[in-house]
C-alpha cells in the first residue's frame, strides 16, 4: 500500500495563508511530518489563480525538496503550471491528474508522456462523474485508449474511481468498490488510487467512516491512497487490513509498526 500525503494543498486555509505569506517553515514542517508518518509521495497543490500558480507551485516544489527526498505528486489542472514546475523536480513526479475531460487530456497527457510520469486518472469526463459502474468504466476505457496511444504504460496509471458523498447517495460506496474490482480485473497492470475524505462529508464521526472505507477499498483492489499519513488510527487500520488480505509478507510491516508504537493511541 502506497501513501500520497495530502496536506500540502492550497485549498486548506492554513496552507493557503502560508503560500500567500511565503511561510517556508510551515510548509517544510508539513512535508517532514508526512514523510515521518510514512508517505511515499507528497501531493503538492498550490491552489492559486492560474496566473500565480506556476510561481507558487515552483516555490512549494523547491521548499519541499530541500527537506525530504520522496518523489512529489504535482497536483494541478493547469498545464502551464505543470510544465514550469516539472523543470524543478529532482525525481520524476506523479501528475495529479488527467481524466476523460477533453481539456485535461489534451493539455496534460502530453506532459505525462514526455517526462515519463506516473499519473492519476480521475473517473470523470466533460459531463461530470458518471452515476453507474458501467458508465465509469466507459470513461476509463476511453482514457486508457489515449494513454496507450501516447505511449504511457498501464503500470504508470493510478485510476481514481472517485467516491461521492455517502450522505447524499447511500450507494456511493458500493459503486466505488464495484468500479475498483472491475478496474483490477480489466486493467491488471494499473494501480487504483482514491482520496477518502469526500465519502464522509456531512456526517458525524467522519474519521470512523473514512477508516472503514479504506479497509473495504483495500479489499476491492485499491493499492494507493491520498490520505493524511499522520492519522494514526487510519494507518493502523490500513496495516491490519494489508495483514489480513495477505499483502504483508511474514507480517513484517505490522510487527514493525507495533514495535514503533504506531498501532495504538498515544
Amino acid at each position: 500500500m502506497e501513501i500520497i500525503g495530502e496536506k500540502i494543498n492550497g485549498t486548506r486555509t492554513q496552507v493557503k495563508q502560508a503560500i500567500a505569506e511565503r511561510n517556508a517553515e510551515f510548509i517544510q514542517n508539513l512535508a517532514r511530518k508526512q514523510v515521518e508518518g510514512g508517505a511515499h509521495w507528497l501531493d503538492i497543490n498550490a491552489g492559486t489563480v492560474p496566473e500565480r500558480e506556476p510561481d507558487d507551485l515552483v516555490w512549494l516544489v523547491n521548499l519541499v525538496q530541500d527537506v525530504v527526498e520522496v518523489p512529489l505528486c504535482l497536483d494541478s489542472a493547469n498545464p502551464n503550471a505543470l510544465r514550469v514546475a516539472i523543470k524543478h523536480v529532482r525525481k520524476t513526479p506523479m501528475i495529479n491528474s488527467i481524466s476523460g475531460e477533453t481539456n485535461r487530456l489534451n493539455g496534460i497527457l502530453p506532459i505525462v508522456a514526455e517526462f515519463g510520469c506516473e499519473v492519476i486518472v480521475l473517473c470523470m469526463d466533460d459531463k461530470g462523474v458518471p452515476a453507474s459502474v458501467d458508465a465509469r468504466l466507459d470513461v476509463i476505457h476511453q482514457v486508457f485508449m489515449e494513454t496507450r496511444r501516447a505511449g504511457v504504460p498501464d503500470e504508470r496509471i493510478y485510476v481514481d474511481p472517485l467516491v461521492l458523498t455517502i450522505a447524499t447517495n447511500t450507494e456511493a460506496g458500493r459503486i466505488t468498490f464495484d468500479t475498483m474490482r472491475a478496474i483490477r480485473t480489466q486493467f491488471p497492470q494499473a494501480h487504483i488510487s482514491c482520496g477518502l475524505s469526500n465519502v464522509s462529508f456531512g456526517l458525524p464521526v467522519r474519521a470512523l467512516i473514512n477508516r472503514t472505507f479504506l479497509v473495504l477499498a483495500l479489499n476491492a483492489g485499491m493499492d494507493t491512497a491520498i490520505i493524511d499519513p499522520n492519522d494514526r488510527e487510519l494507518q493502523a487500520a490500513m496495516r491490519a487490513a494489508d495483514l489480513l488480505l495477505g499483502r504483508d509478507k511474514h507480517c513484517l510491516n505490522y510487527t514493525r509498526a507495533y514495535r514503533a508504537g504506531l498501532l495504538e493511541k498515544k
